[in-house]
């Protein structure tokens, strides 16, 4: 993910607060899947893989609007 320019603190949070929804409503539907008599494992499989990919874009964020502390 890439932010041309300088980094804009509230889109940044905004973002951040978007994905984090989505992460947790990803979490929620697959343990409804899970639970289901009938078990979709293709479409477990690729909500796992979106939440994964999720928290790869989470993090990032993270570390851009944290900054290194140099000890």
């Amino acid at each position: 993910m890439n932010f041309p320019g300088p980094i804009n603190t509230e889109e940044l949070q905004r973002k951040l607060a978007d994905l984090r929804a989505e992460h947790r409503d990803l979490d929620d539907a697959i343990a409804a899947l899970a639970e289901q008599p009938h078990l979709n494992l293709i479409q477990i499989q690729r909500m796992k893989k979106r939440k994964l990919a999720l928290k790869d874009q989470i993090t990032k964020i993270e570390n851009l609007l944290i900054p290194d502390i140099i000890a």
